[in-house]
C-alpha cells in the first residue's frame, strides 16, 4: 500500500523487539525457532535491526540468555543487524559483556548491536540472585557504561584487564529506558536512545526532550538518534486484529497479577477476563499500540512519527498465531522503503 498520506513513513526505519514468546501448548525450543523465523521473514521484508529482550524467571519468556540467541540469530541470518534489547547491565560484569559482544562482532562483522538497560528484567528476589546480592546505587549503571566502552577502546591495549576478543571493535551502544534517567544519561554520553513504549508509556515524552537537551556529540553519534519501541497488531481487517490483540492483552494481566503464563489464544471478547481496574491498568500501559487494517495502523503510525519525531520505529507484536504474527509484520513492512543501515 502506498499514497501520499503514509510518506512519511516510508523513509522511517522500522525495526524489531522479540521477547522470544512461549505460546500455550508449545515447547521453549519451537519459540526459538519460531524467532529464528520472524528474523528471516523480516530480514526479508528489509528490517533494520532485530533485537532480543533479556528476562529470567518467566515461564512466557524463553529470552533469558540473549547474548546466545542473538548469535544463533545471527548465524541464521545474512544482513539484518541483530542485538540486545537489552542487555540488564547491572545483572552482568562489564567485562563480561564486552568479551561476550567482541565474541559476537568478531564471528558477525559489522552486524552487532548492544542495548543496554538498567532493570532487572525480572522480580526482585530474582535480581537478587542474579546479582549475588549486591545493591546497586544510582552511580553504578553509569559507572559500568564508562568500564564497558573503556574494554572496547583502542586506549584500552596497556591495562592490566583487557577484553579479548572486544578491544578496539566498532560495536555500537544503545541505552534503553522507561524513564527520564537514561535518556538524560544517554544525551550526556552522546549514544543513541531507546524508549520502553509498548510498557511504559507515561515518560516518553519527557525522556525524548531530556536527551535532546542533553545530548552531546561523540566518538559514537555526531546528531542524537532516538528510537522508540511500540505494540502493532496488523491484520486485513480491524476485527481480525482487535481479536489477535487479545493475547497480547491477556499476557499483560499476566504481568500485573504476576501469573506470567505462556502467550494464550486469541478470544472473542475480553469481557470476563478482566476487573474494570485490570482494564484501566493495561489500556494506560498498552497506550502506543496500533491495532488494526493495513491503513489504520498507517494513519496511526504516522501520527506517532509526526508527534515524536523519532529516528526509527521498533515494532513488537504478541501474537499466538505464528502465520498471524509474521503477516503483522509483513503488511507493517509494506509501509516503508528499505534502507542502508547508518547507525
Amino acid at each position: 500500500m502506498k499514497n501520499n498520506a503514509h510518506n512519511i513513513l516510508e523513509n522511517t526505519k522500522f525495526s524489531v523487539l522479540d521477547l522470544v514468546p512461549i505460546v500455550q501448548g508449545a515447547s521453549t525450543s519451537e519459540a526459538i525457532n519460531r524467532s529464528v523465523d520472524l528474523a528471516q521473514h523480516t530480514e526479508n521484508l528489509g528490517y533494520t535491526r532485530f533485537w532480543i529482550s533479556e528476562h529470567h524467571n518467566m515461564e512466557s519468556l524463553a529470552s533469558s540468555a540473549p547474548t546466545l540467541l542473538i548469535g544463533h540469530i545471527a548465524g541464521n541470518t545474512k544482513k539484518i543487524r541483530v542485538g540486545s534489547g537489552g542487555v540488564m547491565l547491572p545483572n552482568h560484569a562489564p567485562l563480561v559483556v564486552a568479551e561476550q559482544f567482541g565474541t559476537l562482532e568478531t564471528i558477525y562483522p559489522g552486524r552487532i548491536d548492544l542495548g543496554l538497560g538498567r532493570a532487572p528484567g525480572t522480580d526482585q528476589r530474582t535480581a537478587m540472585a542474579l546479582r549475588r546480592y549486591r545493591q546497586e546505587t544510582v552511580q553504578d549503571f553509569p559507572n559500568n557504561i564508562n568500564e564497558l566502552q573503556t574494554y572496547f577502546s583502542i586506549e584500552n591495549a596497556t591495562a592490566p584487564v583487557r577484553a579479548t576478543p572486544g578491544e578496539g571493535l566498532d560495536i555500537p551502544i544503545y541505552l534503553l529506558g522507561s524513564s527520564t534517567f537514561s535518556a538524560e544519561l544517554a544525551g550526556k554520553k552522546g549514544l543513541p536512545y531507546a524508549f520502553a513504549s509498548h510498557f511504559a508509556p507515561t515518560h516518553l515524552h519527557d525522556a525524548l526532550r531530556l536527551y535532546h537537551q542533553n545530548f552531546e556529540p561523540s566518538a559514537q553519534l555526531n546528531e542524537s538518534y532516538t528510537m522508540a519501541c511500540v505494540n502493532v497488531i496488523a491484520a486485513d481487517t480491524d476485527e481480525e486484529a482487535e481479536r489477535l490483540a487479545t493475547s497480547a492483552k491477556r499476557f499483560m494481566l499476566g504481568v500485573i497479577r504476576n501469573t506470567r503464563k505462556p502467550l494464550s489464544p486469541p478470544v472473542d471478547s475480553m469481557e470476563g477476563e478482566w476487573s474494570e481496574l485490570e482494564k484501566m491498568q493495561i489500556e494506560q500501559m498498552m497506550h502506543y499500540s496500533f491495532i488494526g487494517s493495513q491503513e489504520k495502523v498507517a494513519r496511526e503510525l504516522e501520527q506517532f512519527k509526526k508527534e515524536t519525531q523519532i529516528d526509527e520505529i521498533m515494532v513488537i507484536s504478541h501474537i499466538y498465531d505464528h502465520a498471524a504474527r509474521l503477516k503483522s509484520y509483513e503488511l507493517v513492512g509494506e509501509l516503508f522503503k528499505t534502507q542502508e543501515i547508518a547507525v
